[in-house]
């Protein structure tokens, strides 16, 4: 071996020990990963909940870490699909990560959970409501938002006590998270002796609801309650306001996304919606806020809150574990509480927060919102 082959041999081995060492750093890391929409329909939903861990995830390395080590997030696009979920699931199995903030749709994580359960991996939705994930008795899956069972009966009630209107229609778009939410909203309202002459779906995807109008206009109904998302509610709400119909509508916080009143303009002036509290009128939580906003980043979402504090008590999970074993950190999460800003949560045995309240708000032409009186 010549002078000039030992050296590129000394080389290439000096860039060898660099690479191992930069990926021992790399897997020093805790890696978590964030599963949700990036692309899709509802892609708004999936940057709300992004930012919200992003952001936890930058506070709590630059705070030092968990337990001298630092917290890495990994972005999976699942685009509110089912199979695309099941996909990125096996993806983040193949990949190693041991923790899951994901994902959004409840259609999406229900399947995503069984593969986490099965895999030893620790999964937190800060957005699905289904009350379905959570009902298997399942060790490693938690959610840091309420549930539809909940969510429900807080739409009906409101629509009961305040609204009190005469004839009512429940639309869904048939999928888990709408049907399941109308469903419970139809049963509240008639246990309150409220009549529902319309319970019916519609295909998410749709654009042209005329029919559907023109059977609710038939119908005589005053009130409708839509379970589903906001890209099909914007264009109902549009149409039936183009065609003149004078009807309120409400939904729940699928729908409360300012890309409803782009879609739908003036018609979505009025338009009630339930929604988690708004975290970012905390004045606890004003220096967060602003580190949103110095990121440009608008920290009114209603997924951006439970994201944060997904990410946060899977830390704070980890360092009272003593431990990156899910199982051992599954078990701290349910004996321990938690101050985030949301509160101070704590879980019972499914995995669910053991206090969780929805609002109601009354939504504006503008993208903001007030509270419902």
């Amino acid at each position: 071996m010549n002078k000039a082959t030992k050296q590129i041999s000394k080389l290439f081995a000096a860039m060898a020990l660099a690479g191992a060492a930069s990926y021992s750093m790399a897997a020093d890391n805790i890696k978590i990963g964030l599963a949700g929409p990036v692309t899709g329909a509802v892609a708004q939903y999936g940057e709300m909940q992004f930012i919200g861990a992003k952001m936890a995830i930058e506070q709590i390395n630059k705070a030092g870490g968990v337990n001298g080590a630092q917290l890495e997030g990994v972005v999976y696009d699942d685009a509110c699909d089912p199979k695309q979920a099941v996909a990125v699931a096996n993806k983040i199995v193949n990949d190693g990560v041991k923790f899951v903030v994901g994902h959004l749709c409840s259609s999406s994580t229900q399947p995503a959970s069984d593969i986490y359960e099965d895999e030893g991996i620790l999964m937190i939705t800060a957005a699905s409501t289904s009350p379905d994930i959570t009902a298997r008795g399942y060790e490693l899956v938690f959610r840091t938002i309420g549930l539809d069972s909940l969510q429900g009966p807080t739409a009906g009630n409101f629509i009961a006590d305040h609204i009190k209107p005469k004839n009512v229609a429940v639309i869904h778009d048939k999928q888990q998270y709408g049907e399941g939410i109308a469903t419970a909203v139809k049963q509240t309202l008639e246990g309150k002796g409220v009549k529902v002459s319309m319970f019916e779906g519609i295909n998410a995807g749709d654009k042209d609801f005329s029919a559907l109008i023109a059977k609710l206009n038939q119908a005589g109904v005053d009130f409708v309650y839509y379970g589903g998302y906001h890209p099909e509610l914007g264009l109902l709400l549009r149409q039936t306001k183009e065609r003149g119909l004078n009807v309120t509508f409400m939904g729940p916080e699928g729908v409360g996304n300012k890309e409803i009143s782009a879609i739908a303009g003036p018609a979505s002036e009025g338009l009630l919606v339930t929604l988690p509290k708004s975290f970012d009128q905390d004045p606890k939580n004003q220096a967060l806020v602003e580190a949103f906003k110095a990121k440009n980043e608008d920290p009114s979402g209603p997924f951006v809150f439970p994201a944060y504090a997904a990410v946060q008590v899977i830390a704070e999970g980890i360092e009272k574990a003593g431990d990156t074993d899910t199982a051992k950190v599954a078990a701290a999460l349910r004996s321990n509480s938690f101050d985030t800003p949301t509160g101070t949560l704590a879980f019972d045995e499914k995995g669910d927060l053991k206090d969780f309240s929805f609002v109601v708000y009354e939504w504006h032409q503008d993208g903001t919102k007030s509270e419902a009186k």
